[in-house]
Order: structure tokens, then C-alpha cells, then sequence
């Protein structure tokens, strides 16, 4: 049996649609609907991620008519560490790392080095991928598809 750290459906559909954000024009701002289908995200639940996206600054959102998001800087400033950071908070492999002292054993375990290098590790790859470099071929992506519908594409 295996058994894998998760990252969260929040984490997984915030990185998604700032990819897709970062693969479109910079000028560009994309309607919400737009961003879920292409994504394959829940329009409901992806709103609620993108209000928090842009509470924190990443993303800036336009209201009306032709209102959607767009990245509030350049691709190549914004990390995946950003955005795990801003819809999850701080990350932590084991309690023991969080600064709080949440473990007794803390000051003489001998896992806490290891738990205290995968870490850092961990950070350091989240830190150095940034959006620039993961950006898509919109073109290769699923057109998109009618509120409610997983068949027929939207026209236009």
C-alpha cells in the first residue's frame, strides 16, 4: 500500500489558474468561467480561491461586463511558494517545524534534523519554480465548455 503527501484541491486548483493566468497575454483579463472550464476547476470554489489570491496581491480582479483576473505582476516574480503560501498559510512538514515548540521532544529528537532538511528542500523547489517558467500552450488546452455541460464547447 502506498501512501503520499497531499497537497489540498485549494492549492491544486490556485496553481492552475495562475498558470493559466500566466500563459495568457499580461494585458489580458480572463472571466472567471473562462479560468474554470480551461482549468477544469468548479467556478464556485475557484471564485472563492481567486477573492483570496487577490487579498494577498497575487492576482488583481476587474469587475463588470468584461471583469475577470489578472496577475497583479509579472510571471516571473510570483513563485508556486507564493501561492501555496497565500491560500494555505505558512508550510510545515512535521509540527515540530513551526516555530511554536509544538513537540517536547523537539530539542533532543533526532528526526528533527530530517524532518528540518526536507523541508528546507522543499521550499527551495517551490521557491525556484516560478510561473514563468510553467506556463502552457493555451492552444493545447480543452476549449471551453457551457456552464453545466462537459460536451459542447462555447463558441467564441
Amino acid at each position: 500500500m502506498q501512501h503520499s503527501l497531499q497537497i489540498s484541491r485549494k492549492v491544486d486548483y490556485a496553481l492552475r489558474a495562475m498558470i493559466y493566468l500566466a500563459s495568457i497575454p499580461s494585458e489580458r483579463i480572463a472571466p472567471l468561467p473562462e479560468i474554470a472550464s480551461r482549468m477544469n476547476t468548479p467556478e464556485d470554489f475557484l471564485a472563492k480561491i481567486l477573492k483570496t489570491l487577490a487579498d494577498e496581491g497575487l492576482v488583481r480582479s476587474t469587475r463588470g461586463a468584461h471583469g475577470g483576473y489578472q496577475l497583479s505582476r509579472a510571471s516571473r516574480e510570483i513563485s508556486f511558494l507564493d501561492v501555496i503560501e497565500a491560500v494555505e498559510g505558512k508550510i510545515t512538514v512535521n509540527l515540530c517545524l513551526d516555530g511554536k515548540e509544538s513537540c517536547k521532544l523537539t530539542p533532543s529528537c533526532t528526526m528533527y534534523g530530517v524532518w528540518k532538511l526536507g523541508q528546507e528542500r522543499m521550499l527551495e523547489v517551490y521557491r525556484a519554480a516560478t510561473l514563468d517558467t510553467l506556463t502552457m500552450k493555451v492552444s493545447e488546452l480543452p476549449p471551453r465548455v457551457a456552464p453545466g455541460s462537459t460536451a459542447l464547447p462555447v463558441v467564441g
